[in-house]
């Protein structure tokens, strides 16, 4: 099946070059400077210069402004930069700003980063007691007064309702944390290299906020990732094979808040990943069966499972099924398996808002994978959840 449809952006961009930092709990130097490492990594990876660029993207919450990133990286005049909301929602809606920004013909060579201190900075997982003097605050307010303070916190309501909804113990998450590990114990870049966990680890675990446990959360990092994005005509001229961008989506629910949606007629779901589901199925043309592997944003592991639903891959309540027995691990033998994750997420790899998972769909479809899923030719990626968040669907051309 063709990546380019008439009416939509599907194979108008591609992703020419994809390049990190390493990823640590104490990187030694300002987030300025992780950024324009990576930004000057994935050029190098693309084979172009700074000068080549006139488009950056990024995140809301990044402290790097796209002006002081391209003038400290030697990148020139500037046609186009944009920055997406939200936190890890916005990963992949960067590179679907890059994509529409190259199609449209605003910019050429476009770079997407994310860079931060996230462990020996500011740690995100300790609560965002500064939103209540926003209008984002206001929302919380009806949470905070109960102990509600922190991401955990306001995962583990929806969490605790999925188990209650279906009958299921918090052993339904455990393959999710294995399996990421399993994929993260063989990737030389991840911080869990060499460090698999088992179910009974996970079961071992203390209590964080019930019911997830400490292996069901993600890490904390300090790092940076960029990728850039181009055409596809003057990628192929370039060093690498064109990963093209078969489609790409932003979605945000009814009564979406924040991670804080307790609202909605339920939680055992995740509306506005529906939202962009049900966008990257209809403009690439794809469905379930056509995806080779998937990057699914596994900040904490129940919201893995309900991703697998929203898409489609299983019924409602059945995500726990499905990746029961190693069906997430490359590897796995059986019908109906789906290797996830396969650079070790966020859990196992890094935490870095999703851009790592975006590059590693990357190097699946090169073939370059550590994790390698053979004859790879479609990925779904995934951004935050229980967040406004975004998807792509990637391919080889």
């Amino acid at each position: 099946m063709s990546l380019h449809r008439a009416d939509t952006l599907g194979g108008r961009a591609a992703v020419a070059g994809i390049g990190a930092t390493e990823f640590s709990k104490d990187s030694g130097r300002s987030e300025l400077k992780l950024a324009v490492e990576a930004v000057h990594a994935a050029l190098d990876d693309a084979g172009l210069r700074p000068q080549d660029v006139d488009g950056l993207v990024t995140f809301t919450m990044d402290t790097n402004p796209e002006i002081t990133v391209a003038q400290a990286a030697g990148i020139g005049e500037l046609s186009f930069f944009s920055r997406i909301h939200y936190g890890g929602g916005a990963a992949c809606a960067t590179v679907q700003q890059a994509a529409l920004a190259v199609a449209t013909g605003i910019a050429e060579v476009v770079v997407c980063y994310r860079a931060f201190n996230e462990r020996s900075q500011h740690r995100f997982g300790t609560g965002l007691m500064s939103r209540q003097a926003s209008a984002e605050g206001v929302a919380m307010g009806w949470t905070m007064p109960y102990g509600l303070l922190t991401p955990a916190s306001w995962v583990a309501l929806h969490a605790q309702r999925y188990l209650h909804s279906y009958g299921l113990t918090p052993d339904a998450f455990a393959p999710v944390a294995v399996a990421d590990r399993f994929h993260a114990a063989t990737n030389p870049a991840a911080y869990f290299y060499r460090r698999p966990i088992t179910l009974a680890d996970h079961a071992a675990s203390r209590w964080i906020v019930e019911p997830l446990r400490l292996l069901d959360c993600c890490q904390e990092t300090d790092g940076g990732q960029a990728l850039v994005v181009t055409t596809p005509e003057r990628a192929r001229d370039l060093r690498h094979t064109p990963v093209v961008i078969a489609a790409a989506a932003q979605g945000a629910g009814r009564n979406q808040e924040a991670m804080t949606s307790f609202y909605r007629d339920g939680l055992t779901g995740l509306p506005e990943m529906g939202v962009v589901a049900r966008q990257l199925w209809r403009t690439s043309g794809l469905t379930p069966a056509d995806i080779d592997t998937a990057v699914l944003y596994d900040h904490f592991t129940p919201f893995v499972l309900m991703q697998l639903e929203e898409f489609g891959f299983c019924g409602p309540g059945e995500g726990a099924d499905f990746a029961a027995g190693g069906r997430l691990q490359l590897g796995w033998d059986g019908a109906g398996g789906l290797p996830v994750n396969t650079h070790g997420g966020q859990l196992g790899e890094a935490y870095l808002h999703g851009m790592n998972g975006i590059a590693e769909a990357v190097r699946q479809l090169r073939g370059t994978a550590v994790n390698q899923v053979p004859g790879a030719q479609r990925v779904l990626v995934t951004a935050g959840t229980g967040v406004p968040t975004s998807g792509l669907v990637l391919g080889r051309e």
